[in-house]
């Protein structure tokens, strides 16, 4: 009957340091692989990184062709862009330009 209760109290503690370990193992891992853990913390910044990166980017060529805009408006065109343009659009050529053709 003693050997019972104390076999029976053994067991208790060891499942109750195993349930432990088990939690403490789960947790452990959700925290480092985890939907909010440390290396989805690090693919986040990668990727704020990479965003951020593209965003400037695309703010430079917004404000490229912010001044191309510019300079094609009707209070202050440029001629030159107002040429480029029209020989782009038209398909003309000036007298004095050289003409190459390149083979395909």
């Amino acid at each position: 009957m003693v050997i019972r209760t104390r076999l029976r109290a053994f067991l208790n503690q060891l499942a109750l340091f195993v349930g432990t370990a088990a939690a403490i193992a789960y947790f452990s891992f959700q925290a480092f692989n985890g939907d909010h853990g440390i290396q989805a913390q690090r693919q986040f910044d990668q990727q704020k990184q990479k965003l951020s990166d593209e965003l400037a980017s695309l703010k430079d060529q917004h404000a490229a062709l912010e001044r191309r805009v510019n300079l094609l408006r009707a209070d202050t065109i440029d001629p030159d862009m107002l040429e480029e343009k029209s020989r782009e659009l038209l398909g003309f050529v000036h007298p004095n330009d050289v003409i190459v053709f390149l083979p395909k």
